[in-house]
């Protein structure tokens, strides 16, 4: 069974400096536990930039964990509008699609929507997401699970991807979680 995809949405550094001030830090931490958990189980991990002249680079933080992937930059707000998004996702094969990131009503809702059309499975995190205002944030979460996106949480994801308890991947990728 083929692992799924996950994207990082626009975690750059403008856009972050403008979200919910009690949930950014979480969502960013979250982020790079999943990082770490899809990289050690073998999954791909695809990173999208906003119109980087204007809104910065992803976190350094969150860049420095994987180092080898080239962000793609877009000003589509949707991921699939950008040059080389959809043709990047489908070599890296499988069907379900985890997505995090910044805003969660706007680019990465919208950018749900547009995998589930195109056929795809899609999970968005709801502790690894952000918008400027919690409610915006709430609804855009509503919007993409009435259209058919799981909403999970980063747990899940992690125990979902490791499968099980008895394993090296385990013993190292929990650390994260404690």
């Amino acid at each position: 069974m083929a692992h799924p995809t996950f994207v990082v949405v626009d975690v750059q550094e403008r856009l972050f400096n403008v979200m919910d001030v009690d949930k950014r830090d979480d969502m960013v931490t979250n982020i790079k536990i999943l990082i770490t958990a899809a990289l050690r189980m073998g999954a791909p991990v695809l990173l999208t930039e906003q119109y980087p002249k204007g809104l910065g680079r992803t976190l350094p933080e969150v860049r420095a964990l994987i180092e080898g992937v080239t962000p793609l930059e877009k000003t589509a707000f949707s991921c699939c509008g950008a040059d080389g998004f959809m043709d990047r996702l489908r070599s890296a094969g499988g069907d379900h699609v985890i997505l995090t990131g910044i805003e969660a009503h706007v680019c990465v809702l919208l950018t749900a929507l547009d995998l589930l059309a195109a056929g795809f499975r899609v999970s968005v995190v709801g502790d690894a997401v952000c918008s400027r205002r919690v409610a915006n944030m709430e609804i855009g979460l509503g919007q993409a699970r009435q259209a058919g996106a799981v909403i999970t949480v980063t747990e899940t994801v992690v125990f979902q991807l490791l499968g099980r308890a008895d394993t090296d991947a385990f013993r190292e990728v929990s650390k994260l979680l404690r």
